[in-house]
């Protein structure tokens, strides 16, 4: 998918918070009616896999993103799409909106409140798209996680901040695994080089939503490979909106290869300790 960076004439400048306003109340509505359909809706029943078994698709992940997609085009026609169902429009507004309708499928399929709505919009950078504004939305927990560039971190519209631990022993670090059993099996190993120097870990299976805990402090660090786009584009920015560092392997920008997000405290700790295990050859 490609996006032309040249602005529509008729579009104008983008705001940050603008395009908040226009993915917030569609995150929160789609947040809604996946509530709902665990509750007996019969949309959520059918499920079917991608990648490999147990990378689950669900008829509400289809809708889910179908609905998103209609929304943003209806509010700025101009934007580009690109979303983990297959939406994909081309822009000429220089505005990508990057778009996961259920981050998390597994546990929305199990009915486990770790899942998300995620929608970033992103513009041309230096290094590559910039997230400039952000909404997850947590159907289950209730929380919407929301930043504009710039403009700090926010949870149901608190302020958030990440936390300050001392050592990296005294973290509690998040991370995720792949769908191939191969690659978790490598996890597996690193998992183990890792344990010993941290407090703990947990693994809680939506990125988008461990990210927005580094944020708001209840995860005092993450990690996670392999994950696209739409996984971390808007809850990097959250991250880094509360005062954490979200970065790829050596000052990378976060990508499939790598993403790590930490307080400043503990970030080149843990940082150095993932490198060590040799934590992105996967």
């Amino acid at each position: 998918m490609t996006t032309d960076d040249t602005p529509h004439p008729d579009t104008p400048p983008v705001d940050p918070a603008e395009l908040l306003a226009v993915a917030r109340p569609l995150a929160e509505e789609v947040a809604a009616e996946l509530a709902a359909a665990l509750d007996g809706d019969p949309r959520a029943g059918a499920v079917s896999s991608k990648t490999t078994g147990t990378d689950l698709v669900t008829e509400m992940d289809r809708w889910a993103e179908a609905r998103i997609t209609e929304g943003l085009l209806a509010a700025r026609p101009h934007d580009g799409i690109v979303g983990e169902e297959g939406a994909s429009v081309t822009g000429t507004s220089g505005v990508t909106w990057c778009v996961d309708p259920i981050d998390g499928t597994v546990n929305f399929v199990h009915a486990i409140a770790g899942f998300a709505v995620s929608i970033a919009a992103q513009v041309p950078g230096e290094r590559g798209p910039e997230t400039v504004a952000a909404v997850v939305a947590s159907p289950l927990h209730r929380e919407v996680f929301t930043a504009v560039r710039g403009g700090g971190a926010f949870c149901n519209d608190r302020p958030i901040f990440c936390s300050a631990p001392t050592s990296l022993s005294m973290a509690v670090v998040g991370t995720g695994f792949g769908y191939d059993p191969a690659r978790r099996v490598r996890q597996a190993e690193v998992l183990t080089a890792v344990i010993g120097q941290v407090a703990d870990i947990r693994r809680f299976g939506a990125a988008s939503l461990d990210l927005c805990w580094v944020a708001c402090g209840r995860l005092d660090g993450y990690w996670e490979v392999g994950l696209n786009p739409w996984d971390h584009a808007a809850a990097s920015l959250v991250a880094t909106e509360s005062g954490a560092r979200c970065e790829g392997m050596a000052g990378a920008v976060p990508s499939s290869a790598f993403v790590i997000a930490a307080p400043p405290t503990v970030f080149d700790d843990l940082h150095d300790v993932l490198c060590s295990a040799d934590a992105a050859n996967l």
